[in-house]
């Protein structure tokens, strides 16, 4: 599964973006869908999952409340809808589908190539 991540950009604090991960040929949100990111200098951490089939939806406390995983079946795109957007949210952000719930990097089949957030003061 060959994934494409899109949407980021440079935004204020308080702001909102809406990330798209797309897929050609294959209904993206049959799968388990991660969304990762990667702050300058740290580790890549999990942000968010959701799975259809699982009726299921997991966030990080920090971005629980701001954060929603949503789809858009016409055009076969998993946003990550990112509301009231904070400095320290700047981070490349990566979508990635795995057959494994809840879903774990180390059970990711594949990943986008990232698209960056920053998020001005």
């Amino acid at each position: 599964v060959q994934l494409q991540a899109f949407g980021g950009g440079l935004v204020q604090a308080g702001a909102s973006l809406r990330l798209s991960c797309a897929t050609a040929g294959r209904t993206l949100s049959n799968y388990h869908i991660g969304w990762f990111r990667q702050a300058p200098g740290k580790e890549r951490e999990f942000v968010a999952a959701r799975s259809w089939r699982r009726g299921a939806s997991y966030y990080i406390d920090s971005v629980k409340g701001r954060f929603t995983i949503t789809r858009d079946m016409a055009k076969n795109t998993v946003d990550l809808q990112m509301n009231s957007l904070r400095p320290e949210d700047t981070a490349v952000y990566y979508c990635s589908v795995s057959n494994w719930w809840p879903i774990i990097e180390e059970r990711v089949i594949s990943w986008g190539q990232g698209t960056l957030v920053t998020v001005s003061s």
